[in-house]
């Protein structure tokens, strides 16, 4: 059996035709393109259904050359259904030109309140989560702070102690050498000695101190950076939530705008 080529084609461009215009706002569109995609549906079944016959009745006609009545009843019911959806598309049509003057399909303001509100809600559990991840940060600061301080802490009592056990260590040497040599030091050297020896611990001291002191710059630049950077993203935050907020207002004006045309009775349609 071979199938023809002209309705097949035919069919493809009723099927892409009602198809394009099912996607148009304007309901005279959509009416067409619901007609035209059922007759195109109605004319594929009809022609991929097998070769005409005999009517299937039996005892008027041979088996062999009865046409199938499937197909048939399919095209039937597709022709009611049609019928039905195109009463109603035309009643929706008389209806939105007796309200808005027109038949374009507009969005639904309380679809965009929805919609906003659902924006508006990822942009507070954004807005939460930067804050716990900020929060968690300052903590791991503080907590890594509080290791540094004890470290150091750890670290000062440390050569502390080996400050003391040097200068331990320098007071026995000098001990020794007055006994080896049988004299005792004069004063000034003894105080000299001693003088290098607080000289040492204090240039210790001090470089500990200023170890600290750009420990504490480093966490207090970090503190800025991350301040900063909050206040970029609450800006950010803030911006996003104004021009949502714009945005329903407009949608808001713009149903009332709609709705107020819809009461003017200049703008109604004939009934």
């Amino acid at each position: 059996m071979s199938v023809p080529l002209l309705p097949i084609a035919a069919s493809a461009t009723l099927v892409a035709a009602g198809a394009s215009l099912l996607l148009e706002r304007s309901l005279v569109r959509l009416l067409a393109g619901v007609i035209l995609l059922g007759n195109g549906v109605n004319l594929l079944i009809v022609t991929v259904s097998g070769p005409p016959g005999d009517p299937p009745i039996l005892g008027r006609s041979a088996p062999g050359r009865m046409a199938d009545p499937l197909p048939q009843a399919m095209v039937l019911t597709s022709i009611v259904i049609t019928m039905g959806v195109t009463a109603f598309l035309l009643s929706m049509v008389h209806r939105s030109w007796q309200l808005t003057g027109g038949d374009e399909v507009q969005d639904d303001t309380e679809d965009r309140r929805v919609r906003l509100r659902s924006q508006h809600d990822e942009i507070a559990e954004a807005v939460r989560e930067r804050r716990r991840a900020y929060r968690r940060l300052v903590a791991g600061q503080r907590a890594e702070l509080a290791r540094l301080n004890a470290a150091r802490h750890e670290r000062e009592h440390r050569e502390a102690r080996e400050m003391r056990r040097r200068i331990d260590e320098v007071g026995a040497e000098l001990d020794r050498w007055v006994r080896e040599h049988g004299e005792a030091l004069p004063p000034e050297r003894i105080a000299e000695r001693r003088a290098e020896a607080r000289r040492a611990e204090e240039e210790s001291r001090r470089e500990r101190h200023e170890r600290v002191r750009r420990i504490r710059e480093d966490f207090a630049r970090r503190e800025r950076e991350l301040a900063e950077h909050e206040r970029e993203v609450r800006e950010r935050l803030k911006a996003r939530r104004r021009e949502a907020r714009e945005r329903m207002r407009a949608a808001i004006r713009a149903d009332r705008a709609r709705q107020a045309r819809a009461e003017d009775p200049d703008l109604e349609g004939d009934d």
